[in-house]
């Protein structure tokens, strides 16, 4: 009895990372939202699309929807703002990819909705991965659409 509780132990000790990614398994859109939260905290990175290097804003998107639902998404902002299907703003669902202009250009800002006018984003040089609130003021006025990508698309 205790070899078999000795040998779980070890197996389940195995398991555990340095890390508190949440280890989702590809097409799982259970482990979507708690995935993708458990990104918070990682820096900012121009250009990165890792949770061991950092995250811009699209790399972040993409590696969520590629490790959790193996949906491969361009690398730039603008190229993911023309996939998937328009969703106007009162139509949102939980994992809709919402875009603001935060460059003064459209569509430079990509983030994962969450509902409750909550969205998760690698923000900017200095920041690190985060949830932020739609409503407040800079994210409302910036606001530029969303885009629903399904696994049909």
């Amino acid at each position: 009895m205790r070899a078999i509780l000795l040998i779980s132990l070890l197996a389940l000790g195995a398991c555990v990372s340095d890390k508190n990614y949440v280890q989702a398994k590809r097409g799982d859109t259970g482990n979507f939202v708690s995935y993708a939260k458990s990104l918070v905290g990682v820096p900012y990175k121009y250009g990165g699309n890792s949770p061991d290097s950092g995250f811009d804003c699209s790399g972040f998107v993409s590696h969520v929807y590629s490790h959790t639902l193996d949906i491969t998404l361009p690398r730039n902002t603008a190229q993911i703002s023309t996939k998937g299907k328009a969703v106007r703003s009162n139509d949102l669902r939980t994992g809709d990819l919402v875009f603001f202009n935060t460059l003064h250009t459209k569509f430079s800002h990509v983030g994962i909705y969450l509902g409750n006018y909550r969205f998760i984003h690698a923000p900017s040089s200095g920041g690190h991965v985060r949830i932020e609130n739609m409503q407040d003021d800079y994210w409302r006025r910036h606001y530029n659409g969303a885009r629903r990508i399904t696994l049909l698309n």
